[in-house]
């Protein structure tokens, strides 16, 4: 099986991804609180020698745990920047020139130069080609005449877990699209 299981805290905000044995062992340790979605999986353990039985756990697509909500520092809620997910932000465009492009062919370009004292965060970078990147070179979009075509922006827990998940079940698309903030290019995605 290769889809993830939706980790919630108590509160119903979405935690992260878990593998089926993590949310079968929650479910057998009896730590799911509750649970959301359309798609059960059902796992098939061994026979129980008395009873002859086959053991089975059910578990839905997402799941809430038991235990404190852990709150997070405004630090702590800023997903970590990696390429891959800011190309997914981006659709894969360069957001000078408009192309879409595969990820090798694209590049993180820092709006403020990394020279410059810009910072390598989300509301510092943009996806660029090779060739728009070049060609703006350690100036701002500004100073090198190339105009944006979209505003870089700090994705919220619930984007950033479609933005690393590639495999992510309609029922669980559907409970994180609720949490995109008003607006959200990330609507689009499938």
């Amino acid at each position: 099986m290769a889809a993830l299981i939706l980790r919630l805290d108590i509160t119903g905000q979405p935690l992260r991804w878990i593998p089926w044995q993590q949310a079968v062992m929650l479910q057998t340790k009896e730590m799911v609180a509750w649970d959301a979605g359309d798609t059960i999986f059902t796992f098939r353990g061994g026979i129980n020698r008395s009873t002859g039985r086959r053991s089975q756990v059910r578990v839905n697509s997402i799941i809430a745990v038991r235990g404190t909500p852990r709150y997070q520092s405004s630090k702590e809620s800023v997903p970590p920047l990696c390429n891959r997910q800011l190309f997914l932000r981006d659709s894969h465009l360069c957001m000078y020139c408009g192309k879409q492009l595969p990820e090798h062919l694209l590049t993180r370009d820092h709006l403020l130069p990394l020279s410059r004292g810009g910072k390598d965060c989300w509301s510092n970078v943009v996806t660029a080609c090779r060739i728009c990147n070049h060609a703006k070179g350690a100036r701002t979009p500004e100073e090198a005449q190339m105009a944006l075509l979209a505003v870089p922006f700090v994705p919220n827990r619930a984007e950033y877990l479609v933005l690393s998940n590639r495999r992510i079940l309609l029922d669980q698309m559907e409970f994180l699209r609720k949490r995109f903030r008003q607006g959200s290019r990330l609507n689009n995605v499938q």
